[in-house]
């Protein structure tokens, strides 16, 4: 049966690009690739050096024959503009692959949804009332709570061995969870939970990091033949368990006690979903748990990983530290702990963190897009449906638009002449246009405020023997090569900095 739908499949692809494919269409030259499955086998494991490597050969706008599917490469300024700005609306859609569908309750959330009212209602919730400055502001107590503990354990590890990355990624996993549920768990519990979605969300990511055959070959869909789209079924349940039981003691306590100012975000959904506001899209409880699981699942990894990456470029080039470490001691005072507030006042920093996401972006190929209708760009046609792929690791690496840029040099970015916008196509860490990301303001929160702490109280050495390596590995999200293992020393001489409370 399968075999019979893999021979079926390959004269209909086939009988479509040589006989029935409108002749008008021009589309982006690219490698030549084998019958029935294109370039599928010569995906390298680091994609977005394999498709910097074939801009160079093809230009920068480059096709790739991905089972039935075609995959359309974008890797200059210009034609990012075009699809990302110029022609923003048609190419607001995802190419959706089936285990991201399974794993957000049907596309339920605002990374999967296709662009439409429902997106829209999610996206205005998400960024004017989840994660908007007042709300974020309401639950700092909360962050600040977590990167305390963090800090505290850390002095306990004074002149050992610390493994930056997992103790950062367990620090942000705690906040996050905390501002979606923070009033309603407490002591043991939140450790328990904490602990289960951590190993919930490995098992995700390396489940959506996994080349599918169903997504190259819609057909295969229905035969799950590698069984991901199982796996990610069993997965599901335990986050709908989780959420439940959270959703369940939220609304007990809404009952019981007195409105306050600060609220967690389960709380701000569940108000949402309640008053309905007349919307012809109403917020539904499946989309509760669906942006639950966005943050949950895209703010760990992403925020974490930016955060090693720059400790480890600080380390590397130490003069950069040093500057970081004396900014702070202007800004925020000697012996003096950092707060929030402070974030803003720290230009140099805020450089570092964006050079940090020049070299190593969250999503070195963003999500991919999906125009709605066939479209030109550059000259070529991008037909309907296909998969586009916008390398913006190999735009912020591109020397004719940076200098030496393989180096890392936060300088570059002093004369606040780049932001976070997505305006700026040479620079768009986060994406640009309709789909830009939702988590922008809570993102740059957490990885300044996280660094500013770090460096603040402690001094870092790599320990003896070992060498410090910042390359990084393609990953959904971009990963270090190696993780970041390093020595902390106390800077401050009262001892008081370092407790919980």
């Amino acid at each position: 049966m399968v075999l019979a739908l893999l021979v079926i499949s390959t004269v209909t692809w086939y009988a479509w690009l040589y006989f029935l494919k409108p002749k008008a269409q021009k589309l982006p030259p690219g490698p030549p690739g084998l019958p029935f499955l294109g370039n599928l086998l010569s995906l390298g494991p680091d994609l977005q050096c394999y498709f910097t490597e074939l801009a160079q050969i093809h230009g920068p706008i480059f096709k790739l024959r991905l089972g039935s599917k075609l995959g359309i490469v974008l890797s200059s300024p210009s034609a990012v503009r075009e699809v990302l700005k110029d022609n923003d609306i048609v190419f607001a859609n995802r190419d959706v692959p089936v285990a991201g569908w399974a794993a957000t309750y049907g596309g339920s959330d605002i990374a999967w949804a296709p662009y439409g009212p429902e997106w829209r209602m999610l996206r205005k919730v998400c960024v004017l009332k989840m994660l908007s400055n007042h709300t974020l502001n309401s639950v700092y107590d909360l962050r600040r709570k977590e990167m305390r503990k963090t800090m505290s354990y850390l002095y306990s590890r004074v002149g050992c061995s610390v493994n930056v990355g997992e103790q950062v990624f367990l620090t942000v996993m705690n906040v996050i969870t905390n501002m979606m549920w923070g009033a309603s768990v407490e002591g043991a519990e939140r450790e328990s939970l904490g602990a289960e979605f951590r190993e919930l969300v490995t098992e995700m990511m390396e489940i959506l990091g996994k080349p599918n055959l169903s997504d190259f070959f819609p057909g295969l869909a229905r035969f799950d033949l590698q069984g991901l789209v199982k796996h990610m079924r069993s997965l599901v349940p335990r986050f709908d368990g989780i959420f439940e039981k959270m959703i369940g003691e939220r609304v007990k306590m809404e009952g019981k006690e007195e409105r306050k100012e600060s609220k967690d975000f389960l709380q701000v959904l569940l108000k949402l979903k309640d008053e309905g506001g007349g919307s012809t899209t109403p917020l539904t409880i499946a989309h509760v748990k669906a942006l639950l699981m966005d943050m949950v699942v895209g703010g760990t990894d992403t925020s974490s990983n930016t955060i090693e990456f720059a400790m480890a470029e600080m380390m590397h080039k130490p003069e950069v530290m040093k500057k970081v470490q004396e900014e702070l001691e202007a800004v925020v005072g000697k012996d003096s702990m950092v707060e929030e507030f402070h974030i803003h006042k720290l230009p140099y920093l805020l450089a570092v963190m964006k050079e940090t996401l020049r070299l190593h972006p969250v999503l070195p190929l963003l999500v991919p897009h999906s125009p709605s209708e066939t479209t030109t760009v550059g000259g070529y046609t991008i037909p309907k449906g296909s998969r586009v792929f916008v390398n913006v690791w190999a735009i912020h690496r591109d020397p004719s638009i940076w200098e030496k840029p393989l180096e890392f040099d936060p300088t570059r970015f002093l004369d606040a002449k780049f932001d976070f916008s997505g305006n700026d196509f040479n620079y768009f860490p986060f994406g640009s246009g309709r789909r830009i990301c939702a988590g922008l303001a809570m993102a740059e929160r957490t990885v300044l405020y996280f660094l500013a702490t770090l460096v603040n109280l402690f001094d870092w050495t790599i320990p003896k023997g070992e060498k410090l390596d910042v390359s990084d590995k393609y990953s959904i999200i971009l990963k270090k090569s190696k993780p970041l293992v390093a020595i902390p020393t106390p800077r401050m001489s009262n001892p008081d900095f370092y407790k919980e409370n």
